[in-house]
């Protein structure tokens, strides 16, 4: 049976990366948050095929994550992300991208358009990382995740979704399943360590540096989100003077799984316009 999390496979920044690749006209790259077990897939199987009927779309999985190779006692960074990412957009042959960037990918996406300006073309940031905050229960719930069926059913639960009904057994398991595979508890233990304050700054940009950005950029939250506080999509848009905000409400973190219909036509009115 084929496995849908494994696409195609490209070398980058000396390390097999693991990718899916749709459609067809300007790039759009997906970068899928820091949940545990997570993958391109798994974060953005709903959001691929409506964008490829417009654009070429591609989501990688990051360094540390998903079926991209690990290498041993690697240290995570997000140098080392940046790095990462732009190294596969150059094997891909990418020069200029749409970015959407989920949580962590968020502020992964925010450090590369500052980093390399030119290589970022109009970016979505949902659920953002990037900015300095003060921990949430929510983030250092997932972040300090050590897999049990329970402890998984928890962050799916009381983390990731409003909407209850979406957490069905099956997502539950398949979520813990991938948690458990080889390797990849032992790379999501050495990313964010406690205290787990400390990796919210560092995976920040400097808001003067934000606020430089001349990137058309659209912000995305859910009103109920347990894990990013909306507040901190509130000063993204205060910082980002070409910005437009838009709050689900009734919608956690998942805003591209509990609204995704609605989201996929506002990305990409976002990007057509």
């Amino acid at each position: 049976m084929t496995n849908p999390e494994i696409g195609k496979t490209i070398e980058a920044a000396g390390r097999k990366t693991n990718y899916l690749e749709e459609g067809t006209g300007p790039a759009v790259l997906l970068l899928h948050g820091s949940g545990p077990g997570v993958t391109g897939y798994a974060n953005w199987r709903l959001t691929v095929p409506d964008l490829a009927s417009d654009f070429r779309v591609l989501a990688p999985d990051a360094m540390g994550f998903g079926y991209t190779e690990r290498h041993e006692n690697e240290t995570y960074s997000l140098d080392g992300w940046v790095e990462h990412t732009i190294a596969f957009m150059d094997a891909t042959g990418v020069e200029k991208a749409h970015f959407v960037g989920n949580s962590f990918g968020g502020g992964l996406t925010l450090a590369i358009a500052s980093r390399y300006p030119d290589r970022v073309d109009r970016m979505v940031l949902m659920g953002s990382a990037g900015l300095d905050f003060g921990l949430t229960e929510g983030l250092d719930t997932v972040w300090g995740y050590e897999p049990s069926l329970e402890n998984m059913r928890k962050i799916m639960m009381e983390c990731f979704a409003y909407d209850k009904s979406l957490i069905t057994e099956d997502l539950i398991k398949s979520r813990y399943d991938a948690s458990k595979r080889p390797g990849y508890q032992e790379s999501f233990s050495a990313m964010f360590p406690a205290p787990r304050g400390r990796h919210v700054a560092a995976l920040s940009t400097p808001e003067d540096k934000i606020a430089a950005l001349p990137h058309r950029a659209l912000i995305v939250h859910g009103r109920e989100d347990a894990v990013i506080p909306l507040e901190s999509s509130h000063r993204l848009h205060q910082l980002l003077k070409r910005s437009e905000l838009h709050t689900f409400g009734e919608c956690g973190h998942w805003t591209q799984i509990e609204k995704k219909d609605r989201f996929n036509s506002l990305i990409k009115d976002f990007f057509l316009a």
